[in-house]
């Protein structure tokens, strides 16, 4: 399964839920959307599968930017947290 992309837009905040294996390739358009949406994002991790080192370290600048990661499985944290 390669990576899909659900966009939730709601009146505070938009949910993006990422289901999937998310590789160095899909970074491009998830920053993309990401982009497009603009402010008040969570991206829903819950159905995540596998992330590359790039993701890692993505997923940590968005969390340093201020969008929330729901969901988020405990070895991508752990990965994160190594990470940083």
């Amino acid at each position: 399964m390669t990576l899909r992309i659900e966009t939730t837009p709601g009146q505070q905040r938009t949910i993006v839920k990422l289901i999937g294996r998310i590789q160095t390739e899909h970074l491009t358009e998830l920053r993309a959307q990401l982009g497009a949406i603009g402010e008040s994002i969570v991206l829903d991790l819950g159905e995540v599968s596998l992330v590359s080192l790039d993701v890692v370290k993505f997923l940590s600048t968005c969390e340093s930017e201020g969008i929330q990661l729901l969901n988020c499985p405990a070895y991508i944290r752990k990965w994160i947290a190594k990470e940083n």
